[in-house]
């Protein structure tokens, strides 16, 4: 486990151990179908390693503290299948208030989501604002890997549209739990007609609403078959990467102007 897990110090030594600069990371999972080739808990194993890593590698220097991982979230848009266990998002809403309420009884003024799940991300922003605007908590949002669906990338041969259960998301998988990953029935479900639209398509100026049966029974989204332990070890590595220097501006961040600090 990670030398900075703060669930392992006692009331008094998080007392002693935290300060103003502190950055308390809470990994946000899911508990959600990921197709026929992929465990429920995809979003949560990888939320939770990718911020273990960071905070094992950056701890130390940027003073990093981990929260244990948020399980259960927002997945509604995978209530359709068995296997999936989601929080509406009023509830989830007041769980991090709730949690930031908790966050800010410590000397830490930093709370971080490291959230896994595309689903969640709208929900967490709105709560990182009003927990900053009720606690005075500097709050953060940030992926290891910011989803296609928001602007981030996929494969080519997923055509911007690998935002769930394709080749990252399988390929990270099998680097971290090979032992869940069935790779015989793991296969190519991308929308292709999708491409043909300009602006409302994943990652496009215009969003939708959508359930993940809506694209075919399998509920996945993106190409599967590529994908391998080697690539998946390669992009656990570009994310960590990614996350220690995120992290890094986490830990100084001042909105403030200089001149009116």
């Amino acid at each position: 486990m990670p030398v900075r897990l703060l669930t392992e110090l006692s009331a008094p030594a998080i007392d002693a151990a935290l300060g103003p600069d502190s950055v308390l990371v809470l990994p946000t999972g899911a508990i959600e179908q990921h197709g026929p080739h992929l465990p429920v808990a995809t979003d949560l194993l990888i939320a939770q390693a990718m911020a273990e890593r960071a905070v094992e590698r950056f701890g130390d220097e940027l003073d990093l503290w981990l929260l244990p991982p948020l399980a259960y979230t927002k997945s509604n848009e995978h209530a359709w299948s068995s296997g999936t266990f989601w929080l509406s998002a009023a509830t989830l809403t007041a769980v991090l208030a709730d949690l930031g309420r908790s966050v800010a009884r410590t000397p830490a003024r930093r709370l971080a989501f490291l959230n896994g799940h595309g689903g969640n991300s709208a929900l967490l922003q709105v709560a990182a604002r009003d927990i900053r605007l009720e606690t005075g908590l500097r709050t953060f949002t940030l992926h290891p890997r910011l989803p296609a669906d928001q602007g981030g990338t996929s494969p080519a041969d997923e055509l911007g549209m690998g935002v769930h259960g394709g080749f990252e998301e399988t390929a990270l998988m099998l680097h971290l739990r090979p032992d869940l990953v069935d790779m015989t029935r793991a296969d190519r479900w991308v929308p292709e007609h999708l491409a043909a639209y300009r602006h409302v398509r994943f990652g496009g100026s215009v969003s939708f609403g959508w359930s993940s049966d809506d694209f075919g029974p399998a509920g996945v989204i993106g190409d599967a078959r590529a994908a391998t332990a080697e690539a998946g070890a390669r992009r656990a590595e570009e994310a960590v990467t990614y996350l220690g220097e995120a992290l890094a501006e986490v830990a100084r961040f001042d909105p403030t102007p200089p001149s009116a600090a």
